[in-house]
């Protein structure tokens, strides 16, 4: 009878940390089941300082996402540059610095739009013993997770990415999977990730005889989202969106089995990474907004056949779609609108605006029937997984955010473009020292405040202003935004002026974001108001 109590207690013992061990086993962009961790408990309420364990700097700039492998948390980063790129690893339980490696220097980098994207966005893929970096057309390489040892490397396969590299490794089996979309070529590679030897390569071929604008020469090729590996019918499938289609692929030999068409619309710039639940694949068309459902079992173009429902409404162009049982998420690019649809059907069940001025680039993550949302100006809004819109909590931090969180157990890691944070209940930090005003975004107001102003904006010539940055609209124009300093006014409070025209892409494009700069706001209002 002992012995079998014993038995039980050491099984009991073995099943609870493999299950703690799976739990911190978030080895890929979005995780290992596409944002969701259905049984993780994670604060509501939270801030730079409340309900976190701990904060830890990570140096210079980079957007890839964390990704954890039992007590090791890697993430990516890069000189402004992009003259160095670097990988560096954490402790999940202290969060001091276990590596810090150089991976690659890079002799001519690409800085052109250098406030829509960092030289260390795509996310690293994790698994025991290895990780693969990839930064693009800079190169891609596998490290001994131990020793931070560099076990091979590849920095033959490039495109022009033109906004540098987004585009995230996947692994399955023996092969990692490579995304390259660019401006002048369009590729997927599988490698051996034993070694790195090319196993295949296959280039895209749909192409939609659309002319971009003259000054953006084939702009309508780039894209850079992520792959995902779904098994239909027995069979694996390699779902691969490009900028002008979706495509899916033998993951074993490159071999195409079927592609559709995103459609009218000036589409390109696809991020989003596909979602496979319900025997249906979500995915979007990047710019163009516009999300599909589509049946995997076809052959060839499948445009007209297999496409089950599509919808425009709330459909964003950077964030990826969440599914929740039969629910499918989705939070906007800009003006914090939530909507939910049915995944099965694909009707509407509603669509609400979480309120302020809302940008944002993360996709919605789950965690024990709630939704997590991060903004651009550093919100984070917690709602209800249901099919009714509730608001749990819109929390605040004075800070930036652009990366995608990783779940470990019941904490949170998630980056800004200063620290890492590691959520979790029952912890604080002390703030931060105050930093540059110009930190992060306006939240209350948009436009010109409507406060009386003490001066009369026609005398303006030069004031001081932050660049919030800029990008191109769904019809190929370039538009940006500055904050105006106004002494004695609450920062949050600050007017704000936007730039629409390519005439001004030039003009900014070397600005980076919350860069502090005299701007001739007089004509700037004069050309407004014609």
């Amino acid at each position: 009878m002992k012995k079998i109590i014993l038995t039980t207690a050491w099984l009991l013992v073995f099943a609870l940390t493999s299950s703690l061990e799976a739990n911190t086993h978030w080895n890929q962009f979005r995780g290992p089941n596409d944002g969701v961790a259905s049984n993780a408990t994670l604060p509501v309420n939270f801030s730079d300082t409340k309900n976190v364990q701990w904060r830890t700097p990570i140096h210079d700039l980079g957007w890839s996402s964390p990704v954890i492998w039992k007590k090791q948390v890697w993430v990516t980063t890069a000189k402004k540059d992009g003259t160095e790129l670097f990988a560096v690893c954490v402790n999940l339980e202290t969060g001091e610095i276990a590596h810090d490696i150089k991976v690659f220097d890079v002799a001519n980098p690409q800085n052109e739009f250098s406030n829509l994207n960092t030289h260390a966005t795509p996310t690293p893929i994790i698994e025991a013993g290895r990780i693969y970096v990839h930064f693009g057309s800079y190169g891609t390489a596998c490290l001994d997770t131990q020793t931070g040892k560099k076990l091979w490397e590849r920095r033959d396969l490039n495109c022009d990415h033109r906004v540098r590299a987004a585009s995230c490794p996947i692994i399955d089996g023996d092969l990692i999977f490579l995304t390259y979309d660019g401006v002048d070529q369009q590729f997927v590679a599988a490698l051996e990730k034993e070694t790195g030897k090319t196993r295949w390569m296959t280039k895209r071929t749909y192409k939609s005889g659309r002319v971009p604008p003259k000054d953006k020469p084939n702009d309508n090729r780039k894209s850079y989202a992520t792959p995902t590996i779904i098994e239909h019918d027995g069979k694996k499938q390699l779902i691969s969106p490009a900028a002008e289609a979706t495509y899916s692929y033998d993951p074993s030999t490159g071999k195409e089995l079927w592609f559709i068409r995103h459609g009218s619309g000036y589409g390109y710039n696809v991020t989003c990474r596909p979602i496979f639940r319900h025997g249906l694949i979500f995915t979007n068309s990047g710019i163009s907004k516009k999300l599909f459902a589509i049946d995997p079992s076809g052959s060839g173009d499948v445009t007209d056949s297999h496409i089950r429902w599509t919808a425009r409404r709330g459909v964003s162009n950077i964030p990826a779609p969440l599914v929740v049982g039969d629910n499918l998420y989705m939070i906007s690019d800009s003006g914090g609108m939530v909507s939910c649809y049915n995944a099965k059907t694909g009707k509407q069940i509603f669509s609400e605006r979480l309120g302020g001025l809302q940008n944002h680039w993360i996709s919605p993550i789950y965690a024990d029937g709630k939704i997590y949302l991060f903004s651009r100006e550093g919100g984070a809004s917690v709602i209800e997984a249901s099919s009714e819109f509730k608001v749990l909590s819109q929390n605040d931090f004075d800070t930036v955010f652009a990366s995608m969180p990783a779940i470990a157990g019941d904490s949170m890691l998630i980056r800004s473009d200063t620290h890492l944070y590691r959520i979790a209940k029952g912890y604080e930090v002390k703030a931060l020292p105050k930093i540059a005003s110009a930190t992060k975004r306006s939240k209350k107001t948009k436009g010109f405040s409507k406060k009386p102003q003490q001066r009369n904006p026609n005398n303006l010539v030069d004031v001081t202003a932050y660049y919030l940055g800029g990008k191109t609209n769904s019809k190929g124009i370039f538009e940006c935004s500055f904050m105006i300093e106004e002494p004695g006014v609450p920062k949050d409070e600050w007017p704000q002026v936007k730039f629409t025209g390519d005439r001004f892409q030039s003009a900014f494009s070397g600005y980076k974001q919350y860069q502090k700069v005299n701007l001739d706001l007089a004509k700037r209002t004069a050309r407004r108001k014609k």
